[in-house]
């Protein structure tokens, strides 16, 4: 029993002792601590280097000054370390900024405002508890005073094409009345008139120099975050190859100018099942057309080849 206990006991010292040299190895000492640390794993956290010429549209961010370069510095190590969602983002914007940057070039808007469409709804049709819709984020009043039918039927607020339209058509107004597309692009979040009243309020005639409610005064950050991530993946830590992008699905148009009983029996005619149609329509919001007023409708259907019916 002796020799049991004294067995035990000798582990135990060597567990403890093994912890301990573990811990030494681990922990730096006085000496080390604060100086450049040898890469022990592939797990390591770092600081980020503050990129130089960060601008939005052609517009210098100016991280010159100590409060925005906090402030930036602030929206890169989130988006930087938030690596599920950074993915998604890469995969997402493979599919869709072929959609968006093309509207935005023939509508004179600069092709950095994709990146809006990006920390506004993370490119989904995403719906905000305000009743905002879509990639674009659009509410209902917008939508309609901008030509898009809106209603329990057909919401194209959740057609891109269409939404895209609308959000140019919002920016270059706002460009025209506050001057810059820095402050057209935050009061896309806060409205041109809130955006107007605190410039006259705070006497400054620049988004930087403005002191702004938590969400619009990180709104430029995050954009140009996520712009500068977005076009230096390997830069920021982000490994992938195109195989891993989410690929965009060749479709064609099929006008409509009558009403559609039964989307599910639509659908077949064209060699899908009513939920590929609904992928590729999410602005049909029920599963028939009303289409009272025989307005022309385009319903994109994708080309055949694309998804395998289950036999």
């Amino acid at each position: 029993m002796q020799i049991l206990k004294n067995v035990l006991a000798g582990i135990g010292l060597i567990c403890i002792s093994g912890l301990f040299i573990f811990a030494m190895q681990k922990a730096p000492s006085d000496e080390t601590l604060g100086k450049e640390q040898p890469i022990l794993n592939d797990y390591n956290v770092y600081a980020l280097e503050m990129p130089e010429d960060l601008n939005f549209a052609g517009e210098a961010v100016p991280v010159e000054n100590p409060d925005i370069y906090e402030r930036m510095d602030r929206e890169l190590l989130v988006n930087t370390y938030w690596q599920s969602n950074g993915l998604l983002m890469f995969k997402r914007a493979q599919k869709y900024f072929p959609i968006i940057e093309p509207i935005l070039e023939k509508n004179g808007v600069p092709n950095d405002f994709k990146y809006l469409a990006v920390i506004e709804s993370g490119l989904t049709n995403a719906v905000s508890p305000a009743g905002a819709r879509g990639f674009w984020q659009i509410m209902k009043t917008t939508g309609r005073e901008n030509g898009l039918e809106v209603n329990s039927n057909v919401d194209e607020r959740y057609n891109l094409e269409l939404a895209t339209e609308v959000a140019c058509n919002y920016l270059k107004k706002a460009k025209e009345k506050l001057g810059s597309w820095t402050l057209a692009a935050a009061a896309y979040n806060a409205g041109n008139a809130g955006i107007s009243r605190r410039l006259n309020e705070q006497d400054v005639d620049n988004y930087y120099d403005l002191l702004l409610g938590e969400e619009t005064g990180r709104y430029m950050f995050r954009i140009v975050a996520l712009k500068e991530i977005l076009n230096n993946p390997a830069k920021y830590g982000f490994n992938f190859n195109k195989d891993h992008l989410y690929k965009p699905i060749p479709t064609y148009k099929i006008e409509v100018d009558t009403a559609v009983t039964d989307f599910t029996q639509f659908a077949e005619r064209f060699g899908i099942n009513y939920k590929i149609l609904k992928l590729h329509n999410p602005w049909l919001r029920e599963k028939h057309l009303n289409n009272k007023s025989r307005k022309m409708y385009q319903i994109e259907i994708p080309v055949e080849g694309y998804y395998k019916t289950i036999p």
